[in-house]
């Protein structure tokens, strides 16, 4: 979803319920539809109204409450429901010449390929739908935090989870997000082809969901 904040809050809002449940429920007079919506959602926005926000040859134009009205249609709920933020620069001519001096240079490791990380996905994706065969869950993204934290191995106090404890405690994470860094941590670690996640696949997933990860 291009320029997110250009839509109402309130349709912003109605993606928090099929994001949560991976369903959509209609209610009617006389009755209830429940249709399956799972789906992956990508959020962008630029970095103000005007698009000057990082730009150091144009500067921006909008007052301070512009940028708050604007980011405020992304609503605290919603954003509490995305897993992975990411802060991207503006391409710059230096940027293109930085990338083209990297693809020519020998001693330069290659880049991961489409088709390489779709591999990487799918072996991931094979393991954890292993780890809880018996269970009623086959991914990651499935598993509801309780069990998670609980018969799931990610107990909260352990060394794994220092970090996210002690963001939690100081107010840098809901009991959502928690849940969310754990699942990210899992995946992580299954693309990485470890057991279980350890206190670097948990801070990782931490710092994913802070928006500085590179």
């Amino acid at each position: 979803m291009a320029e997110a904040p250009e839509f109402p809050a309130a349709v912003l809002d109605a993606l928090r319920q099929p994001l949560e449940s991976g369903s959509i429920s209609i209610h009617r007079a006389n009755s209830v539809a429940t249709f399956p919506a799972r789906f992956q959602l990508v959020l962008a926005a630029n970095p103000c109204p005007c698009g000057g926000g990082d730009s150091p040859e144009a500067a921006c134009a909008c007052p301070p409450a512009t940028k708050r009205r604007y980011f405020a249609r992304i609503s605290g709920p919603l954003l509490d429901r995305v897993d992975l933020r990411l802060w991207v620069d503006r391409v710059t001519p230096s940027r293109l010449a930085m990338e083209r001096d990297r693809s020519l240079h020998p001693g330069t490791p290659p880049t991961l390929t489409s088709r390489e990380a779709r591999e990487r996905v799918v072996v991931a994706r094979a393991k954890a739908a292993e780890r809880l065969a018996g269970t009623p869950w086959r991914t990651n993204a499935e598993m509801p935090g309780p069990w998670l934290r609980g018969a799931g191995g990610l107990h909260p106090g352990s060394k794994a989870t220092r970090a996210l404890d002690l963001s939690l405690e100081r107010g840098g994470v809901t009991m959502r997000g928690y849940d969310r860094v754990l699942k990210v941590a899992w995946t992580i670690a299954d693309l990485e082809g470890a057991e279980r996640p350890d206190h670097r696949h948990v801070g990782r997933a931490l710092v994913m969901r802070r928006g500085v990860a590179a």
